[in-house]
């Protein structure tokens, strides 16, 4: 290969580069505590006077939609992402985006659809191995939140909240708006709040939530308060 071609091919990989960032928006999910960027494994106190550390957090994000000022949407096809505090790459969804237009949304479900519950355990970011899928009768635990607390009256004074199910009655699945008042360098930065969680679970009388039902329904309604445009 000459200098010459190899010297175009690097230049219209730049290009491509270029326009791919051009045309894209990352939506980047970030971890709080009480708005402070949460550390794992370190110590704060929840408005119930709780101490806790988290040790793990994971959360299905899907159905990613992208809504503009004119009410035109782009929908994400194969929509599902495992965001993983232990992960960072894992926080940020990257996708296309048009530069013309505003937006003005982002929407998306807080777990995974009945739909791919009953596909059976698959590859990627569904793969079993990532720890987030119970059984087929159950399915995939759509959000997971552990840690210690004084508070907890169980072995090693662990919570531990596996919140899913797809079932009627107890289809956990939440559906989360965000309005977006403007997309800074192509990032739209989105925060969850754990202290907001927290405030609102008993850890002495409820600190483990392993399967569906009526408390992880009520749980599933509390993440979605957990979510902000940041």
């Amino acid at each position: 290969m000459s200098k010459t071609l190899r010297s175009v091919i690097l230049w219209l990989c730049c290009i491509t580069v270029q326009a791919q960032s051009k045309d894209s928006v990352t939506v980047n999910f970030k971890l709080f505590f009480d708005h402070k960027p949460l550390l794992l494994n370190q110590t704060y106190v929840t408005v119930n006077k709780d101490s806790v550390s988290i040790s793990t957090f994971k959360c299905y994000v899907s159905d990613v939609v992208i809504q503009y000022a004119d009410q035109t949407v782009y929908h994400e096809k194969n929509s599902y992402h495992l965001l993983d505090s232990e992960i960072p790459n894992s926080m940020k969804v990257r996708l296309p985006n048009s530069k013309t237009k505003t937006i003005s949304k982002v929407i998306f479900n807080i777990g995974l659809d009945s739909l791919t519950n009953t596909s059976g355990a698959l590859s990627g970011d569904l793969d079993p191995t990532k720890g987030m899928y119970w059984a087929w009768q159950s399915g995939y635990i759509n959000l997971k939140i552990e840690g210690q607390s004084p508070s907890c009256k169980t072995r090693k004074q662990q919570f531990q909240f596996h919140l899913g199910g797809y079932l009627p009655p107890y289809n956990a699945l939440r559906r989360k708006v965000i309005p977006v008042t403007i997309a800074k360098d192509d990032t739209i930065n989105i925060g969850m709040d754990l202290a907001v969680f927290l405030a609102e679970v008993n850890l002495s009388i409820t600190p483990t939530v392993m399967t569906p039902g009526k408390t992880a329904m009520e749980l599933a309604d509390i993440t979605t308060k957990m979510f902000y445009s940041e």
